[in-house]
């Protein structure tokens, strides 16, 4: 609830015996999530401060995410490869991934075909557009992501090449809606870009409050760069 402290996710921190720790996401609206690249990243500074450590490993639901905790409260994640197949995004049909041809509307009810499918733990789209305030994202986001082509649903992505190295973005996140941040997103739409040849594999995402550093290396791992800050520490009673 945003009239207290409010979140897009609630991590529960898990001891595990081999690694730093286990992690549970649930979105705002109370569904489960595989992934949280940006609380993967608040939740390793938490821990390096506990445990003296400059390299955390978690697990997730969907993988094992290792992070380093750099200077000036730097957390970079390797969230590992994309998934890019039809059936792993998942959608229900064998569809060109790529280029979903998927119809939305600007706010001059302008079409725009498109969406590239990618998997970074969670399903995503990403919609490459010229200008990203031209369209209704409050709208566009909860249509897409309830659509009937994806049974698990999936985060919604306007983007705007700006140069080979700066996408902005705008998000609708799956189970949250609209988000100022989503380190997921940012990596899908960074791979997005770069399959599509509109950016290199290295490249910033700006969103509304700030940008992530996205650098896909040569085995395709996907590495999210991005500043960590604390605002609070609260006690709820449960």
């Amino acid at each position: 609830d945003r009239k207290f402290i409010g979140c897009d996710q609630l991590i529960i921190i898990k001891k595990n015996k081999e690694l730093d720790a286990n992690l549970e996401f649930f979105n705002s609206d109370g569904s489960t999530s595989g992934a949280c690249g940006n609380g993967t990243r608040c939740v390793a500074y938490l821990l390096s401060k506990e445990n003296n450590k400059k390299e955390i490993t978690v697990s997730t639901s969907s993988s094992i995410l290792k992070s380093k905790i750099l200077n000036n409260n730097l957390v970079e994640t390797n969230i590992g490869s994309a998934k890019f197949q039809w059936n792993e995004i998942p959608i229900n049909e064998n569809k060109n991934t790529k280029n979903l041809g998927i119809k939305i509307l600007d706010k001059n009810n302008n079409e725009c075909i498109g969406g590239t499918a990618i998997n970074v733990g969670n399903p995503h789209v990403v919609f490459f557009v010229n200008n990203i305030n031209n369209f209704n994202i409050e709208k566009i986001g909860p249509e897409v992501e309830n659509s009937k082509l994806f049974p698990e649903k999936c985060n919604v992505t306007l983007a705007n090449i700006v140069n080979k190295k700066l996408i902005v973005v705008r998000v609708w996140e799956r189970g949250a809606g609209l988000t100022k941040a989503c380190g997921t997103a940012a990596c899908a739409a960074a791979v997005a870009g770069n399959i599509n040849g509109f950016t290199e594999r290295e490249t910033d995402i700006e969103f509304e409050l700030g940008k992530l550093s996205i650098l896909i290396d040569d085995k395709n791992n996907i590495h999210m760069k991005g500043p960590v800050s604390e605002v609070r520490e609260i006690d709820i009673k449960i």
